[in-house]
């Protein structure tokens, strides 16, 4: 029995390769080809249809790298195939790999009306079924010869093709055959048939029933087809195999719900401008295939790819929403992008949806329950939160199972975020957002689904994905074979919506997780591109002043509110927080457009700002600074100004006994010594060391950074093995605001200027990194003389606990984790924090002291750089600019403060006004307002953000000047009114609030 099973699998495997599927088309003849190519960027539809061609033959080269090439392809159906089912089969000169790594088509009609895409797993177009023979073919295929990255074989292997500037001009394709063909439909199913037979058969236990049931079934089919003659004995053979495709699945089958599915990376292996026709050969394909399969279901995320589809292909969009309102093409997430979670702040994390989701309901009017990330590295412990007051209770994602040293325990759960939501969330035990509907995939996800015995459902997402491709007729017809089929789980097409609501409905008390989800990978896109993370985080920054000044100059005085402007540039915003681009994993064509559009943003938010504030302080010769941060600070009360009563001149140095210098402003002390160290960070008050004896802090240190794989993504534990700390000075010196370091190492350079301001504890570091190494990381170390088992780090809206020690794997895995503006850690009593204007990753270990030091020394080190060679061989070389404080005796809502500060510094404006007062207060400092501007829908109604920051609970009063503070209204992020919210209450013209730790409202003011 043992022989005949490896005799019959073999067999099958051989016969299906070389027979079978080769007879799926039996007869072709070849289409006349022609050929243009574009001198440059790719052309509006209209004028690559109307272009010279030339011809071209099979076998000839073409394609230039990221170049465009129309193909007309034009040929005559012969009349002897009258009736039958005919095809074509066009080759681009697809290699094997999988689609969207290489040449991709999207077939057009002559008068430029789409067809379908193109891709290796999909190549045909159908003519007619049947013709009537004598049928004229004329198509135009817009394709892209987009380079494959890993063409060498060897993965992560630095290349030049991810720019156009370095990628050269030798072509990378040779076109293949293009030809009209006779399709064989019986024998396109046969294949389907042993296909799927020979899938399961291969999952089933070796010694059970049903598996030689199968394979008895498979072995008559094979004896059954004349391999002379295949097409016209396939009917026998399929005939043979009925009986086993009869029997149906065990009523305690697990239930798949299939969900067709492109997860389309918005830019990753290539640049924004192609992922718009990466989209609209997707949705071309999706709806074809739609109208084709009456029981697919096919779901897309991104509103932002649906509104490049508007934009750009205008008649791909009119097939989607047709789809759509059929209820087949299902838009779902909810989100702007498929975003990073870790690293945008609190308002972009809340526009996200906001956009997304109104996107959504003003093209479509459907709102999504469920947010949709499953690519996604990671998610930051605020979001839960986000998503509930988006109006959502539910997340998608698939990412955590690449978790390379903890496996989750849950595929369908509750995640309870910072400040105690719940939202019901489901890992797809499928273990892929690219599941093809093999048998090895549906037997996977049904063994691996670890709430068996409590619930039955799990979601495959279906298609063929990150660079785009969709569910091909292959993957339906095995989905159709498997609606319910003996020893398979169960399929049925369903949208993301009716799988939910039969999870949840199965399901209603799942266990729950608590805190972030941290995925044990790609750590190091907390660090990659730190030219793009900087852009980013001001981006955010200057954003949150262009609102609130904006909004202040709108309501006081004359100045226009940029509705137009300030949506266009958050969308903006948005789309370059997609998880290739803000983590840093994209080519280097990503990321040089990044820092361009960042650069031109910044350039236009400023120009608000400074228009805004213009307007406030109205002409005259007197000095008035502004404070955008939300707490007051020298005298200037948050989000208002004032003439400059408390200048902030940093502190003189003085010599330091045994060299260095000593900065002192009678709040904190702090040593420098001859090799620009920070030996000493003393708080007068507390009469409390921070550094921890015989250790320095401002200690740069350089590691090898080699990873396993995935080099912008990945930092593995072991590069902490082997490091260099950079004490090395080659220039010491002091200027009037402070202590100059200048250190050589390398081919780099490192300049940093450390002071200590007037009236504040806080020791300020400026660093400037003129960066030349390869496979090297960076770090900054603080060694702080804290004992302390956990710390925080902030996260949107909030903050996160994350242990110091490694008791569990768990604990070990984090060695390299995410903070927004600040960490802290603490003592009872005592703590300090450590902020920065534009870093994300970092990590904190602990060792304990002997002798007569004895104690813990917990360091916490920021990362600045690194300097991965793939995708972008020149990843991080250049200038770049941190800005870090050390602040001793810090409390949690110190560390909020502070770092606040540093990413929203003040601006100074010449005007006639004395003052300008706060559009909105809080009187409690616990409650931090994130957000001041007017409602999106132009009412002139002002909308306030706000969140308790410390983890506790707070009472505030919020004051609003010129607004209704009796009429206030609380609402969701898209500033609609909540239906059961508790009531405001009003005191004195202001609105009171009680909130819970970590708690965000969103309020809504009508104008007086």
């Amino acid at each position: 029995m043992h022989d005949d099973r490896n005799l019959v699998e073999a067999r099958l495997e051989r016969v299906l390769r070389e027979r079978i599927r080769p007879a799926v088309h039996p007869v072709t003849t070849p289409l006349t080809v022609e050929i243009w190519s574009t001198p440059d960027e790719p052309v509006p539809v209209a004028e690559g249809l109307a272009a010279p061609t030339r011809p071209i033959a099979p076998g000839t080269p073409w394609g230039t790298p990221w170049g465009t090439s129309w193909f007309k392809v034009t040929g005559t159906v012969p009349a002897e195939w009258a009736g039958r089912t005919v095809e074509a089969v066009l080759d681009l000169g697809f290699t094997p790999r999988t689609p969207g790594f290489q040449c991709e088509g999207l077939v057009h009609e002559p008068d430029g009306t789409p067809v379908k895409g193109l891709h290796p797993r999909n190549a045909y177009v159908r003519v007619g079924s049947p013709v009537l023979g004598g049928e004229h073919v004329h198509w135009r295929v817009e394709a892209a010869s987009n380079p494959d990255l890993d063409a060498s074989g060897v993965p992560f292997r630095p290349t030049p093709m991810g720019d156009r500037a370095t990628a050269g001009d030798a072509p990378l394709y040779v076109l293949g055959e293009m030809r009209l063909a006779v399709f064989d439909e019986t024998v396109w199913n046969l294949v389907m048939d042993l296909e799927v037979l020979g899938e399961l058969m291969a999952e089933l236990p070796l010694d059970g029933a049903r598996r030689w049931e199968i394979l008895r079934a498979v072995g008559r089919a094979l004896d059954a087809v004349d391999l002379q003659d295949v097409n016209g004995t396939a009917q026998a053979a399929r005939d043979e195999l009925a009986g086993v495709l009869a029997a149906p699945a065990v009523p305690a089958a697990h239930r798949i719900s299939a969900v067709g599915h492109a997860h389309i990376d918005s830019a990753w292996l290539w640049p924004l401008r192609e992922t718009v026709r990466k989209v609209a050969r997707t949705t071309a394909n999706m709806t074809a295939l739609l109208e084709e399969e009456t029981d697919f279901v096919f779901a897309m995320s991104q509103a932002q790819q649906f509104a490049w589809i508007k934009e750009h292909r205008p008649e791909v969009y009119a097939r989607v929403k047709k789809a759509v309102a059929d209820g087949r093409f299902v838009p779902t997430g909810g989100m702007w992008v498929e975003s990073d979670t870790n690293m945008p702040g609190s308002e972009a994390m809340a526009r996200q949806f906001v956009h997304g989701k109104r996107f959504f309901l003003e093209e479509f009017g459907i709102e999504n329950d469920e947010a949709w990330l499953p690519d996604t590295f990671g998610f930051a412990a605020g979001l839960p939160q986000i998503i509930k007051a988006a109006g959502s209770d539910r997340l998608l994602t698939q990412k955590i199972s690449w978790s390379r040293t903890n496996t989750f325990p849950h595929h369908t759960f509750a995640w309870e975020g910072i400040d105690g939501t719940r939202i019901f969330t489901h890992f797809p035990p499928v273990d892929s957002y690219n599941c093809e509907m093999t048998g090895r995939q549906t037997a996977h996800a049904a063994r691996n689904f670890k709430e068996k015995g409590v619930a039955t459902r799990s979601l495959a997402p279906t298609g063929y994905g990150d660079g785009g491709g969709g569910t091909t007729r292959e993957m339906v017809a095995k989905a159709a074979r498997m609606r319910s089929l003996e020893g398979a789980p169960t399929v049925e097409w369903e949208s993301p919506a009716d799988f939910f609501a039969k999870a949840e409905a199965e399901y209603p008390d799942p266990p729950v997780w608590v805190g972030e989800l941290y995925l044990e990978l790609h750590r190091a896109t907390l660090t990659s591109q730190a030219q793009t993370k900087r852009g980013n985080r001001r981006s955010e920054s200057l954003l949150t002043e262009a609102e609130l000044w904006a909004a202040t100059a709108a309501t006081r005085t004359r100045f226009p509110y940029p509705y137009e402007e300030l949506d266009r540039i958050w969308k903006t915003v948005l789309l370059h927080q997609f998880h290739d681009i803000l983590p840093g994993s994209s080519i280097a064509w990503v990321h040089r457009e990044a820092r361009e559009t960042y650069a031109r943003l910044a350039d236009e938010l400023e120009g608000i700002i400074a228009g805004a504030q213009r307007s406030l302080a109205g002409e005259g010769a007197s000095d008035l600074v502004f404070n955008s941060a939300p707490h007051a600070r020298r005298g200037i009360p948050a989000g208002g100004a004032s003439a400059d009563a408390f200048p902030g001149d940093a502190v003189v140095p003085v010599p330091r006994e045994g060299g260095g210098h000593v900065l002192d402003n009678g709040l904190l002390r702090v040593e420098i010594d001859g090799q620009g160290l920070v030996v000493s960070a003393y708080d007068i008050a507390a009469d409390r060391e921070a550094i921890a004896p015989g250790q320095a802090a401002n200690l740069l240190q350089l590691h090898p950074d080699f990873p396993n794989q995935w080099d912008a993504w990945d930092v593995d534990a072991f590069y902490r093995n082997v490091g260099s700390d950079l004490t090395d000075v080659a220039e010491l010196t002091v200027d009037g605001n402070g202590v100059r370091v200048e250190r050589v190492f390398g081919d780099s350079r490192v300049t940093q200027l450390l002071s200590v301001p007037t009236g504040a504890k806080r020791l300020d570091i400026h660093t400037e990194v003129d960066w030349h190494e390869t496979e090297r990381f960076l770090k900054l170390a603080f060694p702080l003389d804290v004992k302390a088992d956990r710390y925080a780090a902030e996260t949107q809206f909030g903050h996160v606990y994350r242990p110091t020690h490694q008791n569990t794997s768990w604990e070990w895995a984090k060695f390299e984790a995410c903070n927004h503006r600040f960490v802290h850690l603490d003592e009872p009593g005592w703590g300090v924090a450590v902020v920065n204007d534009a870093t994300y990753g970092h990590d904190v270990t602990r060792a304990v002291r002997s002798g007569a030091d004895a104690g813990t020394t917990t360091t916490v080190r920021a990362s600045l750089l690194r300097a991965p060679r793939y995708p972008d061989p020149e990843t991080d070389q250049g200038v770049h600019r941190f800005r870090h404080a050390l602040v001793p005796g810090a409390t949690i809502g110190d560390a909020v403060r502070e770092g606040y500060r540093a990413n929203l510094p003040e601006r100074r404006v010449t005007g006639a006004a004395a003052h300008v007062a706060p559009l909105v207060t809080v009187d409690n400092d616990a409650v931090v307002v994130s957000a001041v501007k007017l409602a999106d829908d132009r009412s002139g109604d002002l909308v306030v953000r706000l969140y308790e920051a410390n983890g506790g609970r707070a009472r505030t009063t919020v004051s609003v000047d010129g607004f209704a503070a009796g009429r206030a209204v609380l609402t969701d992020l898209l500033e609609r009114p909540l239906p059961d919210a508790e009531q405001t209450g009003t005191v004195d013209g202001g609105v009171v609030l009680a909130l819970r730790p970590f708690q965000m409202v969103t309020l809504r003011l009508p104008h007086l």
